[in-house]
């Protein structure tokens, strides 16, 4: 340990392993609102983030549970559902006119293909610019669940028992987990259309409201 008059002790969210200053400053310092993505085993929490003198204000977000409401039946802590979560925060985040942003993975190591990254290809593709290394990005194919849906198909012809342990969720819930890469492509639909359709709804309130009655 270090001693002498010279040694600083660390601000203690740096000593629990919780905040990197260094890079929280960096990232202050660009200006922009920062995509926080923050990952648990069973779901994926994603936020728009802006750092103000008061503190930081959190302008978007999205949590891997709502991605229920718009009929996502399989498991809330894969790769998909990380696109899915970063998708659905970025669509939110352009309805509050946020059109760039710095991504901000926290301590999380930058591991090829991670959940993290997951969550920041769909914010991208939701409309956001975000710098990145695009050689960080998930390919496409473990995006949609194929990865899995591969996996399933093999453990169910050599491993029935083990299969429908692994698989439990997905067949409780009568989602056959070979076919995840056509629920993936649903539920994204479903996403990317909830903001036509909510603004859609809107200007018909908005001319309802103009009609008097006689």
């Amino acid at each position: 340990m270090a001693k002498g008059p010279s040694y600083s002790v660390p601000y203690r969210r740096r000593r629990e392993g919780k905040t990197d200053y260094k890079a929280r400053k960096a990232l202050i310092i660009s200006r922009l609102p920062r995509l926080v993505t923050r990952a648990s085993s069973k779901h994926t929490n994603v936020q728009i983030i802006e750092a103000t003198p008061e503190g930081d204000k959190v302008i978007a977000s999205a949590n891997s549970q709502e991605l229920r409401n718009y009929g996502w039946q399989a498991a809330c802590g894969n790769l998909p559902s990380a696109y899915l979560t970063g998708l659905l925060c970025g669509m939110r985040s352009i309805g509050k006119n946020v059109k760039k942003a710095v991504a901000d993975i926290g301590l999380h190591q930058p591991t090829k293909g991670a959940r993290i990254f997951a969550s920041l290809k769909g914010a991208i593709d939701a409309g956001l610019e975000i710098p990145h290394n695009i050689k960080k990005l998930p390919d496409g194919k473990r995006l949609e669940g194929q990865h899995i849906a591969n996996y399933a198909k093999n453990l169910a012809s050599s491993n029935t028992e083990l299969y429908e342990q692994m698989f439990s969720l997905y067949l409780k819930k009568k989602l056959n987990p070979e076919n995840l890469p056509e629920h993936f492509q649903a539920t994204k639909g479903k996403i990317t259309l909830t903001p036509k359709k909510e603004k859609k709804e809107k200007k018909e309130k908005k001319s309802k409201k103009k009609v008097k009655s006689p």
